[in-house]
């Protein structure tokens, strides 16, 4: 595909504006770092990067508010706001090469820390886009408590550039915290399943609460056996003492590690960047260990939010064969939830892609609010999140 940067906005708006005249099927991007990423767009699309819009407009520590350009990568952002003790509270993405502000939104990322901060859409202030006519549109503000216009910022996020191009954001941002710690149990499921869910009730509030599969305790250099991943942050090292003997009272096998470990161990959860398959997966948070009991699932590194019941898990072309994926997303479902490829294998000669997703039980109120933000369909045609196979 032909990649367009616009090396301004009234460049991108002109551009774009063109692009409707004719109507141009076109992808909006940032860095352009995961296009294959999700269903397959209409091959002679134009991708239209927004990654020469970069740079924080505006920084109010005080309010821990921050407004910035979409096309700023995230890494950027993160050392910026380090500066003034500030941070946004979501993982770097998975695997490989930075992402914009605006790709991490667009495909809704958020990660772990979701467990403590909420989710992307949740830090989300205020937005700026371009529709697929070429015109701006604004809504929300720059202070956290606002009700300025619809509440688009929820609507975009997750949206994989299929009803407009984000220019701007206006973010939430959280204090750094001044003391951390990371916490490893390595155990059954049953015990797992049991602590985690006592952490999910008590008061103790760990930033994150990951459960981790054999397979990705064993790609990190530890046994092949469940891993639960804590996080914990407070102002206070002796408040941070005292929760770690409270859950070391529950777990007897709680290992407490070092800067160093703790970054390996969270590296090894953002995976790989060569795997050729990624899967979302999504459960009830109850049926977490069930999931990860799964003859389907053997092999196969997966992280999972003991919180929301979702992660990612991934594989090369060589392990994992399209019938397991098949059978994952069916069991999945059978637990009461989904499962996404975002990423997959060239299809031999012949054959069709997995499907990124399946028809959500909204799919009409989906195709109606992409009719109103794209009528001639020009945006990421062919790609439509909860529409299995979308209109032309």
């Amino acid at each position: 595909m032909t990649v367009l940067v616009p090396p301004t906005l009234s460049a991108l708006q002109e551009q774009v504006r063109q692009l409707h005249a004719d109507a141009t099927p076109w992808l909006p991007a940032g860095l352009g770092s995961r296009l294959d990423w999700g269903s397959p767009v209409q091959a002679d699309s134009l991708v239209i990067s927004g990654r020469a819009l970069g740079g924080i407009r505006s920084h109010n520590p005080d309010d821990f508010t921050v407004t910035v350009a979409a096309g700023t990568p995230l890494a950027e952002l993160q050392q910026a706001l380090a500066a003034q003790r500030q941070w946004l509270s979501v993982d770097r993405p998975w695997g490989g090469p930075d992402t914009s502000i605006g790709g991490l939104i667009a495909r809704g990322l958020s990660g772990g820390y979701r467990q403590r901060y909420m989710g992307l859409r949740d830090q989300l202030l205020g937005i700026q886009l371009l529709r697929s006519d070429g015109v701006l549109a604004r809504a929300g503000g720059q202070v956290v408590k606002n009700v300025a216009g619809y509440d688009l910022m929820r609507l975009l996020t997750g949206s994989w550039g299929s009803l407009a191009l984000i220019t701007e954001v206006t973010l939430r941002t959280q204090p750094i915290p001044p003391q951390r710690r990371c916490l490893v149990v390595q155990a059954g499921l049953s015990t797992l399943q049991e602590l985690s869910r006592w952490l999910l009730n008590a008061s103790l509030s760990p930033e994150r609460i990951d459960l981790w599969s054999g397979s990705l305790a064993a790609a990190a250099g530890r046994r092949d056996q469940p891993l639960l991943l804590l996080s914990l942050a407070s102002i206070d090292a002796t408040t941070l003492d005292e929760q770690i003997r409270c859950i070391g009272e529950r777990a007897p096998d709680l290992e407490v590690l070092d800067d160093a470990a703790a970054a390996d161990l969270l590296d090894a959860e953002l995976g790989p960047g060569a795997a050729t398959w990624l899967l979302r997966l999504a459960v009830p948070p109850a049926q977490a260990c069930n999931l990860l009991a799964s003859d389907a699932l053997q092999g196969i590194p997966l992280c999972l939010a003991a919180g929301s019941g979702i992660g990612d898990g991934w594989a090369s072309g060589a392990t994992l064969a399209r019938h397991r994926v098949e059978a994952l997303r069916r069991h999945c479902q059978s637990l009461g939830g989904y499962l996404s490829v975002l990423r997959q294998p060239t299809p031999a000669p012949g054959s069709e892609p997995v499907p990124a997703w399946l028809d959500a039980p909204a799919r009409p109120l989906i195709e109606a609010v992409k009719r109103q933000f794209d009528p001639k369909q020009q945006l990421a045609r062919g790609r439509l999140p909860g529409v299995a196979q979308p209109a032309g």
